[in-house]
């Protein structure tokens, strides 16, 4: 059983494979990653399609002389495997074990760290760069998807690198769109002609030739190159990529591992820019992931008979309650649009989707666009909500900034994923967004603190005159209803009472806030549970109240310290003299690791337990 994976240790086992055992590898490592991945969760789809692609990579290129990098990495499973870390899947996305994402620190082969989209061009690119200013001698490859190909970085990269002649090699894993395709055996042929090693070393040799002939030397490779282009443009559909400066390939079949090799052969002979166009198939080898590649994309643990995943925990979770609320409130606001990048399902936006289509804007990996298209929309009175995860949001600072607080315009920003997310880790955490967002002027930030509060948010929200960020945490919680604020105001609300000191909350962390109440009442200690349904505009006057009621005042939440409702709390009552004990409660890193929500916060010392101890060693 996985004969042929056990005896990879490193990319140099897989050179040494001839080319049955290479196709049992890639059977092998399928069949591994469906065992494994059952038990522990994590990215199938993606890996299952990359398997040939990636032996193919390994056997040809010397990695980690030659640099391979992965486009938002959730599909380096295979690299992993290949690179020497296959008992590390034991622990994948677990706390203090293996990362589901490249990591610089875990192999000498994960070059560069990904988890966002749409960057490993760019990344690519300077390292090709640094390798020709030292004079080096080594091949850079960038794995992107045609999904990550929708990001505008993307783009300004491929711009950048077609107009050099720097040395580069793209590869497109496409496995759903597609882009322009050859024509017949006219267009195969002129991939493999214009792959070949004879062939490029003949062209060579003839301009050289050509250059050393008085007069017309000159002239006729110059008719020669237009000839070529000219019929390189006819049969190539005259695609984007050669019009950027790319030498293109394809597209190829992704699941052929011997074409594959021959190919990535030729294309290491090749000069300039190139661009390979591999077509695979997502979920490739277990039926059920085939069937379903997005619900496969990333999963828990799963039965791999039924396909079906582990039972869930059946929390009515924030995203649901926000997905209902856009489908409701869309029947009573005509002008009420929905946008999102890339990300309809996850952020609950697929109902709205399907009952007002034309009111509905996906717009691809493109938070920027997203942000500024939705800016658009406000000038012309619409009231467009950009659903996206927080994390996803840090990329579209500016545009928040210049295009929309500047203007002072209403659009709503729905951000999911707030505080931490989990297994995915610190790409994925949303810690930044009360810092940064808070900072801008003319921007309203509520956090409902359970998912029956995100109606009477949005609705809210929906009143403002200006810009307004909702943000809410991945899942939903416990809780209980008679402590749900309707949003008729936004003030601070004492949810429970307490002695010389309280407990300011936010979002997610009120909960922990009451089950602190509960523990620090078993010592005696009766602390005030007060939610701050609102973290910007802070209400001054109220904070200051706080300080003269209290001896000691704590602040909670679920987001970096710097910067964060916290500090801001202590800033004002510093501007207003006001001195009062406490202490802020929030990460003090934003390099939070994997592992489950519940395993992170009791690291971090912002569980319940945590915080109590912190609490009474305050008061010693």
């Amino acid at each position: 059983m996985l004969d042929t994976l056990k005896t990879i240790h490193s990319p140099e086992d897989v050179k040494k494979l001839n080319t049955d055992e290479l196709g049992e590898l890639a059977q092998d490592i399928r069949s591994f990653l469906i065992q494994s991945l059952s038990q522990t969760g994590g990215h199938l789809a993606s890996n299952l399609g990359v398997v040939e692609l990636t032996i193919a990579l390994h056997y040809v290129f010397e990695s980690p002389k030659d640099k391979l990098i992965w486009d938002v990495g959730h599909q380096a499973y295979v690299h992993k495997l290949l690179t020497g870390r296959r008992k590390g899947f034991r622990t994948l996305r677990q706390l203090d074990g293996m990362s589901g994402f490249p990591k610089r620190v875990e192999s000498p082969h994960d070059v560069f760290e990904t988890g966002h989209s749409s960057t490993s061009i760019s990344a690519a690119l300077g390292m090709a760069k640094a390798r020709d200013l030292k004079g080096e001698d080594y091949k850079v490859v960038a794995v992107i998807g045609d999904g990550a190909l929708t990001g505008g970085m993307a783009f300004e990269a491929l711009n950048n690198a077609g107009r050099g002649n720097t040395n580069l090699i793209v590869v497109l894993n496409d496995n759903e769109m597609s882009i322009s395709k050859n024509v017949g055996g006219i267009g195969k042929y002129l991939n493999k002609l214009r792959s070949s090693q004879d062939y490029l070393k003949a062209k060579e040799d003839v301009e050289d030739v050509l250059h050393k002939v008085p007069l017309v030397g000159e002239h006729m490779v110059s008719t020669i190159k237009r000839t070529k282009e000219s019929v390189k443009s006819f049969v190539m559909q005259n695609t984007l990529f050669e019009q950027l400066g790319f030498t293109y390939i394809g597209p190829v079949d992704g699941q052929k591992l011997p074409e594959l090799i021959d190919l990535f052969e030729n294309a290491k002979a090749m000069k300039g820019p190139l661009l390979i166009h591999v077509k695979t198939k997502k979920g490739k080898g277990y039926l059920a992931a085939e069937r379903k590649p997005s619900y496969y994309h990333g999963v828990g643990p799963f039965c791999i008979a039924t396909g079906e995943g582990a039972s869930k925990t059946g929390d009515y979770t924030f995203s649901e309650a926000f997905g209902e609320a856009m489908v409701d409130l869309a029947h009573q606001e005509e002008k009420l649009v929905g946008i999102t990048a890339a990300m309809p399902e996850g952020t609950g936006l697929l109902p709205f989707a399907k009952v007002h289509p034309k009111r509905f804007f996906d717009v691809g990996i493109a938070e920027q666009h997203a942000v500024t298209f939705a800016a658009g929309l406000a000038t012309e009175g619409y009231k467009p909500v950009v659903a996206v995860y927080s994390s996803f949001l840090q990329r579209a600072y500016d545009q928040i900034l210049h295009d929309v607080c500047l203007q002072n315009l209403p659009v709503i920003f729905a951000v999911d994923r707030a505080g931490l997310v989990g297994e995915d880790g610190p790409t994925h955490h949303g810690l930044y967004d009360m810092a940064f967002l808070s900072s801008m002027p003319n921007m309203t930030i509520l956090a409902p603190k359970a998912p029956g509060e995100m109606a009477a948010a949005m609705k809210y929200a929906l009143n403002v005159k200006g810009p307004v960020a909702i943000r809410y945490p991945r899942g939903g919680n416990c809780i209980e209803q008679v402590y749900f604020n309707d949003y008729t105001s936004t003030g601070f609300k004492t949810l429970k009472a307490g002695n010389n000191m309280a407990i300011l909350a936010v979002g997610r962390m009120v909960e922990v806030a009451l089950q602190v109440k509960e523990l620090l009442s078993m010592q005696g200690v009766e602390l005030a549970v007060i939610e701050a349904p609102c973290i910007q505009p802070l209400p001054k006057e109220e904070i200051v109240a706080l300080a003269e009621d209290y001896d000691y005042l704590f602040t909670l939440e679920d987001g970096i310290i710097q910067g964060g409702f916290g500090e801001k709390v202590f800033a004002t009552l510093a501007l207003s003299s006001k001195a009062v004990k406490g202490h802020c409660f929030a990460h003090e890193s934003g390099l939070v690791p994997h592992g489950k929500v519940s395993a992170l916060f009791e690291r971090e010392k912002l569980d319940a337990k945590g915080i109590s101890e912190r609490i009474l060693n305050d008061l010693k």
